[in-house]
């Protein structure tokens, strides 16, 4: 696959991807392959998400993170390492970095339906009683979105000449997450550290991250030569990347991409940023050891085995949620 600098994340439609024409099929799967391996994002349109439940969704996060700081804080849970419910304002920090993000944001974790035992494994779900519609809304958000997920993992498995389900097994009731964030208001940016910003330049865990609300400023993604370029979408559109889960498993053949979210200017500073990233993992056991197809002479074996769940651990530690 030859390299290509972009100056825009590609565009595509994931109807393609579940045509029943095989050319317009393969067509997706070779665009999706081209974008993951250069730049490692993707906007996607028809993706499942419904005009009425995304505006729903935003007016529930917006009604709780309008919330007192107190009520707020009934829903943190400190010993589920911000897994579940509330995790305050600049608690969580990018990999190798001491300041603490400028948001405070809040998780909804799987929603196991069947038998799996895997329930076990999962701290239940916080519900905002103040919230009512929250539980609900979210609830179909997370399943449309990793429905969507899963959907775009079946072309990633057939760019990597993998059964396309593949990673059927390997996600099903996965440690997923949805999180919706809030980049909350600075009333007096001179008492902020002077490193401070939304989100520091960092790449994701999982193995694809689903993101609603790319749209507003501030989100960039570096291309491999150091220059960075906004990340836009349509309003139809969400956007997909790779995660560090699916760059070491493929050996790097698919890129987890860097990017950040800076501070607006100063006189919008004092204004509310909202985005919702579904962080879409596998289940704790699976073996992220590299693809075979993805090693050869001229690309050695660059990671040491591990599975999902060692590597999740290992990064929330570094990201301060985990001690």
């Amino acid at each position: 696959m030859s390299e290509h600098l972009y100056d825009e994340i590609p565009s595509l439609d994931l109807a393609d991807f579940l045509s029943t024409d095989p050319d317009i099929k393969a067509h997706f799967v070779a665009e999706l392959g081209r974008a993951y391996t250069n730049i490692g994002f993707v906007a996607i349109k028809n993706h499942g998400l419904s005009d009425a439940l995304v505006q729903n969704l935003y007016q529930c996060v917006q009604d709780f993170f309008f919330l007192p700081t107190e009520v707020k804080e009934k829903y943190e849970v400190p010993e589920l390492f911000g897994q579940r419910g509330y995790i305050g304002k600049g608690k969580e920090h990018a990999k190798g970095r001491k300041t603490g993000d400028l948001k405070e944001f809040y998780h909804v974790g799987q929603i196991v339906e069947d038998d799996d035992p895997i329930k076990e494994q999962y701290p239940d779900n916080i519900w905002p009683a103040e919230v009512v519609a929250f539980e609900n809304v979210a609830s179909e958000a997370y399943k449309t979105l990793e429905s969507t997920g899963k959907n775009m993992l079946r072309a990633i498995a057939l760019y990597l000449d993998l059964e396309e389900d593949y990673f059927e097994s390997r996600v099903h009731n996965g440690n997923s997450i949805l999180r919706p964030i809030h980049y909350f208001p600075i009333d007096n940016p001179e008492e902020i550290p002077a490193d401070a910003v939304r989100a520091a330049e960092h790449g994701d865990i999982n193995l694809i991250t689903l993101l609603m609300g790319a749209s507003a400023d501030g989100l960039q993604v570096k291309r491999r030569d150091d220059k960075w370029i906004p990340i836009t979408a349509l309003p139809e559109q969400i956007i997909v990347n790779v995660g560090d889960m699916l760059a070491r498993h493929t050996n790097d053949e698919l890129k987890s991409t860097i990017h950040r979210v800076v501070n607006p200017p100063r006189e919008l500073m004092r204004t509310s940023r909202f985005s919702i990233p579904f962080f879409m993992h596998p289940r704790s056991e699976m073996d992220l050891t590299c693809l075979p197809g993805c090693v050869d002479d001229e690309h050695p074996k660059k990671y040491e085995d591990i599975t999902a769940g060692e590597f999740l651990h290992q990064r929330l530690a570094e990201i301060g949620l985990k001690k």
